[in-house]
């Protein structure tokens, strides 16, 4: 049995890089997924989206198994007399979403919010990522999103408020801040002078 004999300075201090290492990573990680999001936003401003936007959610329907169908029919009754309105909040909502993450605004609540819509893109737009029917290859990316989303979250819950994000900035501001952008209970210890 080796006991660590190293200064309680000497521990912090390593405990301070680590958390600073997993910061920096899990930043990266976060900004690189918003540049993605904001890749696909850019993709929804343009007009082919808009025009093509019904036939997109009625090609989803295609070849889904029948229990399925009034899902498919709902959705579409809810879409079609307003198909601009929902395809310009989709640019709406993936352009926020991207902007949220590359500038780190309230991540915790972008999270959350992501992992959701995320879910309603794949069950309506990706058809639950189906027609599984035999060489089916693919379940969709949008549910890869709610992953990349949840696994954001509990980086977030583990590293702790993160530096290289404009909520470390506001949160300095405003305490109370910390709920929309913090996941976990991080508690904030002032260090005590060396004896």
């Amino acid at each position: 049995m080796q006991l660590d004999h190293a200064s309680p300075r000497a521990k912090t201090v390593r405990i301070r890089a680590s958390r600073l290492a997993s910061g920096w990573a899990a930043s990266g990680v976060r900004i690189g997924f918003g540049v993605i999001w904001l890749i696909d936003a850019f993709l929804k401003w343009r007009p082919s989206f808009r025009s093509s936007f019904i036939e997109q959610l009625q090609g989803a329907a295609q070849g889904q198994p029948g229990w399925l169908a009034p899902w498919f029919r709902w959705t579409a009754s809810l879409v079609h007399p307003h198909a601009a309105l929902f395809a310009y909040s989709t640019a709406v909502a993936e352009t926020a979403l991207g902007l949220a993450l590359v500038f780190g605004i309230a991540r915790k609540t972008t999270y959350l919010c992501g992992a959701g819509y995320s879910l309603l893109i794949w069950a309506t737009a990706e058809g639950f990522g189906g027609p599984y029917s035999a060489g089916a290859t693919d379940i969709g990316t949008s549910i890869i999103y709610v992953v990349v989303f949840l696994s954001l979250l509990a980086l977030n819950a583990r590293s702790g408020p993160s530096p290289h994000s404009l909520d470390a900035k506001i949160e300095r501001r405003w305490p109370k801040w910390r709920l929309v952008a913090e996941a976990g209970a991080h508690v904030i210890t002032r260090e005590q002078p060396a004896a």
